[in-house]
């Protein structure tokens, strides 16, 4: 698989503007959103809800019960992050928002420690 990254002179003014993640948080947000697009029958915004929902699945899919750790590697530790992240690449005019869209909309929609531990498709803890 090839290795994306962003073309000489946009992670550094990525990182001017938002310097706590990684180049692979954005980037992996980005296959996030292609991800979620490429489920539907034709193109659309799609909502902070479904792209937060986006980004658990594919790294769950791609990175299994490391999914969490490479989240946090990235500095990927809440959705809100995942929204901050939209916000610098549309702050930058990487990507368009609608009105009305806000960072508070990626909030809460689901808690990484229940997803990527607790509720992971192949644990065997039982917690309370």
């Amino acid at each position: 698989m090839t290795e994306l990254c962003f073309r000489d002179g946009i992670m550094d003014r990525i990182r001017a503007r938002e310097p706590r993640y990684r180049e692979g948080a954005y980037l992996f947000v980005l296959a996030a959103l292609e991800h979620s697009q490429s489920k539907l029958t034709e193109r659309r915004h799609i909502s902070g809800a479904e792209l937060s929902e986006a980004v658990r699945d594919l790294a769950l899919a791609r990175f299994g019960v490391t999914a969490k750790l490479v989240l946090e590697f990235w500095g990927i530790r809440s959705t809100i992050d995942i929204g901050e992240i939209v916000f610098t690449l549309v702050d930058l005019g990487l990507l368009i928002s609608q009105p009305g869209d806000t960072r508070e909309e990626f909030a809460g929609i689901f808690d990484f420690d229940r997803t990527f531990e607790r509720e992971y498709p192949w644990s065997a803890a039982t917690l309370v």
